[in-house]
């Protein structure tokens, strides 16, 4: 649909603009007139206005309005990318002019996987805030992985930690490290049943396995996959794995970030080294909405990477 265009020359579209595109972003990201303007603390009306005029002044329609939904058009929603990026820029711009003579401040939001964060994130985060005492952190934990979307990357969240393939390319992303795998058992269980002498001996051992990729539960060892046949314990949470294996359910399959700690003081016992695998595609990230951003979120991302070179978690027990 076309609305009327209201002739302007190129400053006053400038001046216009500027102030209605943040409005926009906001009543996208809100999904909702009344809660741009609760979270803006203005009459939902004052919102409504706006957005008519922009819609006027550009001579489009940028939402599709219902009783019950409101969503962008296909116009709405190029608008919104590209300002949602200029938004992103403008700020980063000006936290850059500002770390010229200052250090950075403010606050990062930032989203990772619990069992990883907790025993790896949180100590190089405490290390990046002691080394800028302005800067806040907002650390989301999550026992699920969150859809990034959802969570608005750029928005709600300026950097988000993910292990594994990568099959979404609207993010910049940094590898931080490898993952690799390691076969493993307690030594209850080891001495109940043994050790496999090959990866083909699974067959005869209870295994764990991970139920959440298919083919369900493959391990990797060198080029060949394995499947144990009849796994004896699946869950679709790492740490439960790592708990089963510790506790003598069986053997486990595990990261070596998640399994360090139990490598190095005994509670587990590493297996089959001479059949590990190359690091998996499931490689361990920071994503963040595009390259160029604010002063603190780059030099976070240059931090981790640098701290996560060497990972310790695979000389902990080697």
């Amino acid at each position: 649909m076309r609305i009327p265009h209201s002739p302007s020359t190129g400053s006053r579209m400038d001046d216009f603009l500027s102030p209605h595109l943040a409005l926009f972003v906001d009543v996208v990201d809100q999904q909702s007139f009344s809660a741009a303007a609760r979270r803006l603390g203005v009459a939902a009306s004052s919102v409504t206005r706006r957005i008519d005029r922009l819609e006027t002044q550009l001579g489009i329609r940028l939402l599709h309005r219902t009783t019950h939904a409101l969503r962008p058009t296909e116009a709405g929603q190029l608008l919104y990318g590209r300002a949602t990026r200029m938004l992103a820029e403008l700020r980063g711009l000006q936290e850059d002019l500002h770390s010229q003579h200052d250090e950075p401040g403010g606050l990062l939001r930032v989203d990772c996987p619990a069992p990883f964060g907790r025993r790896h994130l949180m100590a190089a985060l405490a290390a990046f805030m002691q080394r800028y005492p302005a800067l806040q952190v907002d650390l989301v934990l999550t026992d699920s992985m969150v859809d990034l979307q959802g969570a608005r990357l750029g928005s709600d969240v300026d950097l988000a930690v993910r292990i594994g393939p990568l099959e979404d390319t609207r993010f910049v992303a940094t590898v931080l490290a490898p993952q690799r795998r390691v076969l493993c058992a307690s030594a209850a269980y080891l001495a109940r049943r043994g050790e496999p002498a090959s990866p083909d001996a699974l067959a005869g051992h209870d295994c764990l396995a991970w139920h959440g990729a298919p083919p369900p539960g493959a391990w990797r060892f060198g080029e060949r996959r394995h499947v144990p046949a009849q796994p004896r314990f699946r869950s679709n949470h790492s740490e439960a794995l790592l708990e089963a294996a510790i506790d003598g359910l069986g053997l486990a399959h595990l990261p070596t970030w998640l399994a360090a700690d139990a490598l190095r003081d005994g509670r587990l016992r590493a297996l089959l080294p001479q059949y590990a695998a190359a690091p998996e595609p499931a490689t361990i990230h920071v994503l963040r909405q595009q390259a160029r951003g604010s002063a603190r979120t780059s030099r976070l991302v240059a931090f981790l990477a640098t701290w996560f070179a060497q990972p310790a978690w695979d000389a902990a027990w080697a």
